[in-house]
C-alpha cells in the first residue's frame, strides 16, 4: 500500500499565484533566479534560492542565507500573500507543454515508507546537496519544493481526478515559458477519502525527480523525531510534499553531454577510436542529427555532426542499468577515449538538459568553452522504474524531466 495523505497546504492568494510561482531552485543559478526575481517582491525564488535577497558575493550555504529563506516565508505569510488552507486536502495539479499534458495529485507522502524502499528511488544523492536541502526545510520548517513521484496508473485515481478537474479552479496561467499551471483543491470529505483510498492500494510509488529533497525530508524526520518524546508518526515531519503523476504521462528528454578537451588527441584519433565500438557516419545538419532510437547517438565534433550507433555484441539487454545509452556511451567511449572516469566528479564533463536542444550543444563546442558534445536518445519511464525495481542506481545525469513543478504553490509546514 502506499500511505499518501491530505495536508494543510500553504499557497497563494488566487490573485498572486503567478507572482509566486517560480522555476525549481536547482534549474537556475543564482544569478539568472537574481534577474527572473528582480521587481517582483513575491517570487518564490526568494525562499527556494534566498541568496538572490543578499550581497551578490554571499556563500549560498552560509548559515544567513537559510535564515533569510525562513524569513521570506514569514513574510510571504504575515502580509496575506500565502495563507494555509483549514482542512487537510490533496490538490490536482495540471501542466500543458504544447501537445504534452500531465496531472498529478500533490500530496504528503510517507518518510517512513521512503525509508522503508516502498517509495522507491533510482540516484545517489551527493552529501553537500543534500546537507543544503535539509538546512532549508529545517530553517523554514516547511518543505517548499515538492518531491515528483510516479507510479504504474490507476484507472481508479484516474477517475478520481477527472472529478476534480470539473470544478473550478483557483489557479489558471501561462508562465513566461509558454506552460500551462492549473490548479484545483479537493476539500470535500468524500473525495478525500476516496482519494487516500484509492492510494492505498498502489504497490510502489517511484521518486521520478528529487532525490535529494526526499533523502532531506528523512534525515530531518529523524531529527525531529529524536528530539520529540512524543513522538507519534503523525506529526507533519513524518510527511513530506509531493506531486505524484502515473507512469504513462511522464515526458522525459535527453539528457546530453558536453566534453572540455579530446584527452589530448586530435579529432581524427578520437573518430578513429570511436569507429572500434561504434558504427559513424557524417550527417548533413543538425535538423537530422537527433537519435531517433535507443542505442544511437549523435556527436558534435569539430562543426560537424556524426551519427553513432555502437555495435550490437556490446549491449547486454539482460542488464536493466548497463543497456541504458547513458551507460553504454559512459563506459564504451567515455571512459576509455575521453578519460572521463567518474562523471559525479570530473569537471572535464559537463551535462545539458535536452529542453535546451541541440543548438546549445553546438554553442558550447563552438564557443571553445568544450570539445566535443554528445547527444543521447531519452531514457524512458519503463527503463526507470524497471532499475528502481530491481535496487539498482542510474548513472547520473540519466533523466530530464519537463515540464519541471513550479515552486511556491503548494507548501508542507511541518508545523501544521
Amino acid at each position: 500500500m502506499s500511505d499518501v495523505r491530505p495536508f494543510r497546504g500553504l499557497r497563494p492568494a488566487t490573485k498572486f499565484a503567478e507572482q509566486v510561482a517560480a522555476p525549481p531552485y536547482d534549474v537556475l543559478n543564482s544569478q539568472e533566479a537574481r534577474e527572473l526575481a528582480a521587481g517582483n517582491p513575491y517570487s518564490f525564488l526568494y525562499i527556494n534560492k534566498p541568496e538572490i535577497g543578499l550581497a551578490a558575493d554571499i556563500d549560498p550555504y552560509d548559515e544567513s542565507v537559510y535564515k533569510q529563506g525562513a524569513d521570506q516565508l514569514r513574510k510571504l505569510m504575515s502580509d496575506g500573500v500565502i495563507g494555509q488552507d483549514d482542512t487537510p486536502c490533496y490538490y490536482v495539479y495540471r501542466q500543458i507543454m504544447g501537445d504534452h499534458h500531465q496531472v498529478g495529485i500533490v500530496a504528503a507522502a510517507s518518510v517512513q515508507e521512503y525509508e522503508d524502499g516502498l517509495i522507491k528511488k533510482h540516484e545517489f544523492t551527493r552529501p553537500v546537496k543534500e546537507d543544503d536541502r535539509v538546512k532549508h526545510i529545517d530553517y523554514q520548517n516547511a518543505q517548499v519544493g515538492p518531491v515528483f513521484l510516479t507510479y504504474r496508473r490507476s484507472e481508479k485515481i484516474n477517475a478520481l481526478v477527472d472529478t476534480a478537474m470539473a470544478a473550478e479552479p483557483v489557479y489558471n496561467f501561462a508562465a513566461a515559458d509558454g506552460i500551462q499551471h492549473t490548479f484545483w483543491v479537493v476539500a470535500e470529505a468524500d473525495s478525500v477519502a476516496n482519494i487516500q483510498a484509492a492510494f492505498s492500494e498502489i504497490e510502489a510509488l517511484y521518486v521520478a525527480d528529487g532525490h535529494h529533497r526526499s533523502a532531506a525530508a528523512l534525515r530531518v524526520r529523524n531529527m525531529r523525531r529524536d528530539g520529540n518524546p512524543q513522538h507519534s508518526g503523525d506529526e507533519p515531519y513524518n510527511f513530506f510534499l509531493t506531486v505524484i503523476f502515473p507512469d504513462d504521462q511522464m515526458q522525459i528528454l535527453d539528457y546530453n553531454r558536453v566534453v572540455k578537451d579530446l584527452n589530448g588527441q586530435d579529432a581524427n584519433a578520437l573518430l578513429a577510436a570511436i569507429e572500434s565500438k561504434f558504427s559513424v557516419s557524417p550527417v548533413g545538419d543538425i535538423t537530422s542529427a537527433k537519435p531517433a532510437e535507443r542505442h544511437h547517438f549523435a556527436m558534435y565534433l569539430e562543426k560537424q555532426w556524426y551519427s553513432l550507433t555502437i555495435k550490437e555484441a556490446l549491449v547486454d539487454e539482460n542488464d536493466p542499468v548497463r543497456r541504458l545509452d547513458v551507460s553504454l556511451l559512459q563506459e564504451h567511449l567515455l571512459a576509455p577515449m575521453l578519460a572521463i572516469g567518474d562523471p559525479r566528479k570530473d569537471n572535464r564533463i559537463d551535462f545539458v538538459g535536452g529542453i535546451r536542444g541541440l543548438q546549445e550543444l553546438e554553442r558550447r563546442v563552438d564557443s571553445g568553452d568544450c570539445a566535443v558534445a554528445f547527444a543521447l536518445y531519452p531514457t524512458s519511464i519503463a527503463e526507470l522504474l524497471a532499475i528502481a525495481d530491481a535496487g539498482e542506481v542510474m548513472p547520473p545525469k540519466s533523466t530530464w524531466f519537463e515540464p519541471k513543478l513550479r515552486s511556491g504553490l503548494i507548501v508542507h509546514l511541518l508545523d501544521e
